[in-house]
Parts: C-alpha cells; structure tokens; sequence
C-alpha cells in the first residue's frame, strides 16, 4: 500500500515482485530501478529523467472492445492514465484516471489481478515534453492495470486533457500498448 512516508520502498517492492510473477523475460526495467536506487521521487511529476504514471486498461465483459481516450498533447488514441497521484493501492490512481478522462462509470478490477496491486504491465516510454508546462522530453514508468466496465455506458470526455473518448475493437491495443496486448492473449 504506497504511502507518501514508504513511497520508494513500495514502488521497490512492486517493482521486484511484478519481475518476479509477471515480466516477461526481456523486461529488464533498467532506468526504472535505477531511478529507485537513486532514490528519485517518481511520485513526482518533476522528477526526470521519468516519474511514475498510472493507466487503465479498461475492458468489456466479453474482452471484445476497450475504452480509449484521443489525448489531448500527444495527439493519439491511447488507454486513459496520467500522472501518478497518492492512492491507497496502485490501481486505485488508474482507476481514478478512467474515471476523471472518460466519466466510466462500474469499473471493477479484472480478476488477472487476484486482488493484488501487481500491474498487468509496467511499461517505460519516451513522451515528449509539454513546452506549456517548459517540459522537456522524459520518461513515463507506467503502471498499468486491467479494469472491466460495461460498454453502453455514456461517456464524458475530460476536455482539458481528452479531445474524445470510446469503446473501440481490442485489436486496437496492440498499437498502443504492445506489452498489454501481448499478454492479453495469454489470459484468453
């Protein structure tokens, strides 16, 4: 459970226990374990060169569509998330993200995740820099979780950050988030 106080040891922990049960075997999370060892605050939007994100991966019942959001600065289809904010389990900031882009209502965590906060995917990508915010480009260690929701409905786009929000073909994932949609394939 991420505390503000323990931030870093429980970052650590999910780190080591998500290489452990879940990455596959070229996941190596160099920056982001070297960044823990740094003692770098990834809670912090400030910290580079990456700080921690969280997004959701949210699906239909039936695992034939997933919720995607058209992002706002980056300019594409992507699954909603954004920057990590305190929360008593991980998932709990992806969650929130879903909610607060697209207005989903019914989110539960996928059964993949047991109960646990381990991820389904931690993913570290190059994003550009937001010259708004004198932001340059940087890394996001994306802590992302399996939610499931009914598809029909109603969505609301946040539009200070979503240009659009929809339930699209899963087959959509696998440009978006390649490690997600590869291990969705595992799970059936």
């Amino acid at each position: 459970m991420p505390t503000d106080e323990h931030f870093l040891t429980d970052i650590e922990a999910l780190v080591q226990q998500y290489l452990r049960e879940t990455a596959g075997p070229r996941e190596m999370l160099s920056l982001l374990q070297w960044q823990i060892e740094q003692g770098d605050h990834l809670n912090q939007r400030s910290t580079m060169p990456g700080h921690l994100t969280t997004s959701a991966i949210v699906l239909s019942p039936d695992h034939s569509q997933a919720l995607l959001i058209d992002h706002a600065t980056i300019g594409r289809w992507l699954q909603p998330g954004g920057h990590y904010e305190p929360a008593d389990y991980f998932w709990q900031s992806a969650e929130r993200e879903a909610v607060e882009e697209t207005a989903v209502i019914g989110l539960t965590l996928h059964p993949w995740h047991a109960g646990t906060d381990n991820p389904f995917v931690i993913d570290s990508h190059d994003v550009p820099g937001k010259p708004s915010r004198h932001e340059k480009p940087h890394v996001h260690h994306d802590l992302q979780y399996l939610f499931i929701a009914d598809p029909a409905t109603p969505l609301v786009h946040q539009a200070e950050e979503v240009h659009a929000a929809k339930w699209a073909a899963v087959e959509e994932l696998a440009g978006i988030t390649p490690k997600a949609w590869a291990r969705l394939g595992m799970i059936g």
